[in-house]
């Protein structure tokens, strides 16, 4: 469902977005509205990082320097602890500037003056307000059928969802086609790129932003990720790799062959990740005996074995689990672009891969596509 652009921005790779480096300097003007402080959240050194600035007068005044230009957010509440609705919240773009933001009668409501990039960011807002608008005004229905438990109406909503993203995902692609040169061409990019995103497609749009982006510290990350991505697309070769199981012994991909493998990566402590586990299981069960096994490789923090053992144990993964407790680092994770979890991958028996980021029934329907003669697996 819809996020506020605070949550988007947390969930966000760090230091992604690109276009320049140096000073910025932020005035603010407050305009039929009252505040004590103003807080400026943004992305520094790889780093989530919070500013903040005192009112004084109905202004404020925040400077420093950026080492790449990326989105922020503006708050009138400090966002510790909690989730700051849409109205405290004014979207901006930081950019080594000297620019000056309005707050007309609401804080969310600003008019941003001295500033190309600010100017070209709120015209790329303004293409996908219209899908961020149906998917807030999908909310309430969402909200009382979940209060129900009307699963069916939350699975039908989630879809019409699903749709509207998908719809806003092309809209950022066609800004980024359309205004290649755009200082904010970069960021729409992004917004479009999924782990699912054809590198093929990709491609000519990262070759068609200016030199700045694609030489920036962001663009030459974003375009290691593209070439990672095109040896990990539908109908290559799997990577072969190996790493210990938690006996310590080597478990190599490749020992596999033979049989529909799902390469998981997972770690104890994503919430999503343990979600999806129950899920897993379910179909391990039913399709086990049938040529379908599962090697799931946990980004779990060094020294956290033990945590990773007990999610093992109580989400009932009964499969080959291997790691080398790297967290992010993790050797296979690397080979693999692995940038968000939960991630898979299902690999065919002469270890091709055939389909991947399967979620709930999406993998049952997929090995029923394969393994076949069989009714659909409903999920619990």
């Amino acid at each position: 469902m819809k996020k506020s652009f605070f949550v988007l921005l947390l969930a966000a790779p760090a230091g992604l977005f690109a276009q320049t480096a140096g000073s910025y300097k932020i005035t603010g003007r407050l305009k039929n509205i009252q505040a004590g402080w103003v807080y400026l959240m943004y992305v520094k050194n790889g780093q989530r990082a919070l500013d903040s600035a005192q009112v004084n007068n109905g202004a404020y005044l925040f400077a420093g320097k950026v080492t790449e230009s990326l989105p922020a957010i503006l708050l009138d509440v400090s966002p510790a602890g909690i989730l700051p609705a849409a109205n405290n919240e004014a979207q901006i773009y930081l950019t080594p500037e000297s620019f000056t933001v309005t707050h007309v009668d609401s804080f969310s409501h600003v008019q941003i003056t001295g500033s190309v990039a600010n100017t070209e960011f709120e015209k790329l807002q303004d293409v996908v307000k219209p899908y961020s608008e149906k998917e807030t005004a999908l909310l309430p229905r969402y909200r009382a059928a979940q209060a129900v438990q009307n699963t069916a109406d939350v699975k039908a909503i989630m879809e019409q969802a699903k749709s509207i993203d998908s719809a806003m995902k092309k809209a950022y692609g066609l800004y980024a086609k359309d205004h290649p040169h755009s200082p904010v061409a970069f960021y729409a990019l992004e917004m479009y790129a999924t782990d699912e995103t054809d590198p093929d497609t990709l491609q000519p749009l990262f070759d068609g932003l200016d030199t700045v982006a694609k030489h920036s510290t962001a663009g030459k990350t974003f375009q290691d990720r593209l070439t990672v991505r095109a040896k990990t697309s539908i109908g290559k070769d799997a990577m072969d790799f190996t790493q210990n199981d938690t006996l310590g012994k080597p478990v190599t991909l490749s020992s596999f062959r033979g049989k529909y493998i799902l390469l998981d990566f997972w770690a104890s402590w994503c919430g999503p990740c343990r979600a999806e586990n129950p899920n897993v299981v379910t179909v391990y069960h039913k399709y086990h005996a049938k040529g379908f096994d599962i090697l799931s490789v946990s980004l779990d923090k060094p020294g956290d074995r033990a945590k990773w053992l007990k999610a093992i144990h109580d989400d009932q993964l009964s499969w080959a689990n291997v790691s080398d407790l790297q967290f992010w680092d993790n050797a296979a994770a690397k080979e693999y672009g692995i940038h968000s979890i939960p991630q898979n991958f299902l690999i065919d028996p002469q270890g091709k891969i055939v389909a991947k980021s399967l979620r709930g029934e999406e993998l049952a329907e997929k090995l029923d596509t394969y393994l076949g003669g069989n009714k659909k697996t409903t999920l619990q």
